[in-house]
C-alpha cells in the first residue's frame, strides 16, 4: 500500500455569506471536498470557512451541513483534517474537535516531506490596526461570548450573519500591499529566525505568491466568493507545491 502524500490547503470559503450565490458556493466547495483523493494525507482549513460561526453547547449553525458531512467522510477515510479559526469563525469551541478535526493556533510550523511550512489564517500577524485589535480582543472575550450565548439562536445567527454581511458590502475588494504588508514583514522576520520553505495563509481575499530573500515563498490563498476552487496542494513524496489559481 502506497504511503499517503497529498496535503491540501484551503481558506475563506465564507459559507453562509449572503453574497453572489451562497448555495452555489457551498455546492462548489462540497464538490471540491468530494474530489480530494481519499488516500490523501491531510487537509488544512486556514480559517473563515464559515462567514459566521457561533456554537452553543447543544446548537451549531445549519449552514454548511453538507460540508461537515464531507469533512467527516474524509476523516473516516483516514485523511487528517486541521482547522485554524479565522476572524469570521473564531467562535468555535468543541464541535469540530468532537468530529475528529484538530484545532490549530497560528502561526504554526509544520514539517512535511522534508519541507517546513508556516501556516495560519493570517489576520493580525505582523500587527494590525487599532480597530482590528480592539475587535479581536472584544470577540476573544469569554464574557462577550457568554453574553452572546444568552441570545436565542434564531436571533443570534441573524445578527451575526447580518453584521458580517454588512461589513463585507462596506469594503471594496482588498489588494495585498506587497512588501509593505504587515504579513510580509512577519514572514520576513520569521524566515530570518527559523528555516521556512512555505508561508501559507488566507484572510486577504487576494491571490499572492511572493519570494522572500531567504528563498521561502509567501502564499496567500484567494477567497471562494468570486468563483473557482482556490487552493494549494503539496505532494510530500515529491516535494511539489502548487497553488490554484496561480497569482498574476
Amino acid at each position: 500500500m502506497e504511503a499517503r502524500s497529498l496535503v491540501w490547503f484551503v481558506s475563506d470559503v465564507h459559507l453562509g455569506l449572503r453574497s453572489a450565490d451562497p448555495a452555489e458556493r457551498e455546492a462548489r466547495f462540497v464538490a471540491f471536498l468530494k474530489g480530494i483523493p481519499r488516500d490523501s494525507l491531510a487537509l488544512y482549513l486556514l480559517g473563515d470557512i464559515w462567514d459566521f460561526w457561533y456554537e452553543y453547547r447543544d446548537v451549531v449553525p445549519r449552514e454548511g451541513a453538507r460540508v461537515v458531512a464531507e469533512l467527516v467522510s474524509l476523516m473516516d477515510a483516514g485523511v487528517q483534517v486541521f482547522f485554524f479559526p479565522g476572524n469570521h469563525d473564531q467562535w468555535c469551541f468543541s464541535f469540530f474537535e468532537s468530529l475528529g478535526m484538530k484545532r490549530c493556533t497560528q502561526p504554526m510550523l509544520v514539517e512535511m516531506g522534508g519541507k517546513s511550512f508556516c501556516l495560519g489564517h493570517g489576520d493580525g500577524l505582523g500587527g494590525g490596526s487599532f480597530s482590528y485589535r480592539f475587535l479581536n480582543c472584544l470577540f476573544s472575550s469569554r464574557f462577550v461570548q457568554w453574553l452572546f450565548s444568552l441570545l436565542h439562536p434564531w436571533l443570534a445567527y441573524r445578527l451575526g450573519n447580518g453584521w458580517s454581511g454588512s461589513k463585507r458590502e462596506a469594503h471594496d475588494a482588498y489588494h495585498f500591499k506587497g512588501e509593505s504588508e504587515p504579513l510580509y514583514r512577519f514572514a520576513l522576520e520569521q524566515s530570518s529566525q527559523v528555516h521556512v520553505d512555505y508561508f501559507v495563509f488566507g484572510h486577504f481575499h487576494d491571490a499572492v505568491d511572493m519570494s522572500l530573500p531567504s528563498g521561502a515563498r509567501l502564499v496567500v490563498l484567494e477567497d471562494w466568493i468570486r468563483g473557482g476552487t482556490p487552493h494549494a496542494v503539496f505532494d510530500s513524496a515529491t516535494g511539489a507545491f502548487s497553488v490554484f489559481p496561480a497569482a498574476s
